[in-house]
């Protein structure tokens, strides 16, 4: 478009404009597409507990008007002059984040999730000053390196949930050598994290447990989602029996919660791999880690290296997630339900067959 002064272009999306959480159309401008830029029309949009915690600021963090989304699959509508790796019309992914330094450990290391000049795709504000905003929306403009290509034959409503339910999953157990046939694990709390887990861990060959506070989602985690035990967190008996048992576990849930009776389910050097965004402090006594040289440990989403690989796999295993399809004008229902855990398992929004009204 050569040195000519191009118009801002605007889209429209639903927005939280207080902490009541309550999603509204509004209009706002992306940046132009730069070098390095991908403009992309958004098709899909998975829906997130931490969405929720956001718009109703739970954090106390949350800077308003607000639009959510961080599972964002969509066309390229254009590409920057630097882009080669994308092109017009290709299906592609967008995760949590949308900028990082590019020079400390961190990103040298391709973990650009541990950036602590990271920046998260809204409630955040890029170097220029310019509000970060999310995927429930109709476009967005992104970084080509934040990125990433969807492989052919993968729907793309099902690979919304991937690009952060499904890579917060796959990351630890990547790094923490967690990919081997024949480990034992647990998946604490089925929600779209946890039924994430459940899938990702099968697919690599492991002996799943469920562990969840009531036995009303045992049908469908072991018939539905394959899983091979299921544990009820009260039941004192059941949890005795399955003591030392595992090498690892997902610890998905999303509130406060008492640690020890799942310290005590791990083997020696097994680990509690912390997931769920929790602002109250968690308590255990030393001895429970102490006598199993036993881990707690966190993980956070995953790399664009990582989010690849993950479909990739997900592709070669030919697995699918269990979602259910909204339109935009549903979407504060659809929180009011994740609220209450009603959803088996992932909102994703179909924002290409939705109308926005002004």
């Amino acid at each position: 478009m050569g040195s000519l002064e191009v118009a801002e272009r605007t889209t429209i999306g639903l927005a939280a404009k207080d902490p009541s959480g309550i999603l509204t159309p509004y209009k706002y401008t992306l940046r132009n597409t730069g070098p390095d830029d991908v403009y992309i029309k958004i098709h899909y949009c998975g829906v997130c507990h931490s969405d929720l915690h956001q718009i109703k600021n739970d954090l106390g963090m949350s800077n308003y008007p607000m639009v959510p989304g961080h599972e964002v699959v969509g066309e390229v509508l254009e590409v920057g002059s630097n882009v080669s790796k994308f092109s017009v019309g290709e299906i592609v992914g967008v995760g949590l984040l949308v900028g990082c330094c590019k020079s400390c450990r961190a990103c040298d290391s391709e973990i650009e999730q541990y950036c602590n000049k990271k920046i998260w795709s809204y409630n955040d504000v890029y170097a220029d000053g310019k509000v970060t905003q999310g995927g429930f929306a109709e476009a967005t403009v992104v970084e080509q390196k934040f990125v990433v290509k969807i492989p052919e034959g993968l729907a793309p409503e099902q690979v919304a949930p991937l690009l952060c339910a499904g890579v917060t999953v796959y990351s630890p157990l990547a790094h923490f050598g967690l990919k081997q046939s024949g480990l034992r694990g647990g998946i604490l709390g089925l929600g779209g994290v946890g039924h994430m887990g459940v899938k990702i861990a099968k697919a690599f060959g492991h002996h799943v447990t469920v562990i969840s506070s009531s036995d009303k989602k045992k049908k469908e985690a072991l018939e539905h989602l394959g899983a091979d035990n299921y544990l009820v967190s009260s039941d004192t008996v059941g949890m005795q029996e399955a003591a030392d048992s595992l090498d690892y576990i997902i610890d998905t849930v999303p509130v406060g919660h008492p640690l020890e009776p799942y310290l005590a389910l791990l083997k020696t050097d097994g680990k509690l791999i912390l997931m769920g965004v929790i602002n109250t402090p968690l308590q255990f006594v030393t001895p429970m880690v102490m006598l199993g040289r036993k881990s707690i440990t966190g993980s956070f989403v995953g790399s664009v290296k990582e989010t690849e690989e993950m479909l990739e796999f997900w592709k070669e295993k030919g697995l699918t997630s269990m979602i259910e399809i909204v339109t935009m004008d549903y979407i504060n229902t659809a929180f009011e339900r994740l609220e209450k855990n009603d959803v088996r398992y992932r909102f994703v929004v179909d924002v290409k067959g939705s109308k926005i009204e002004e």
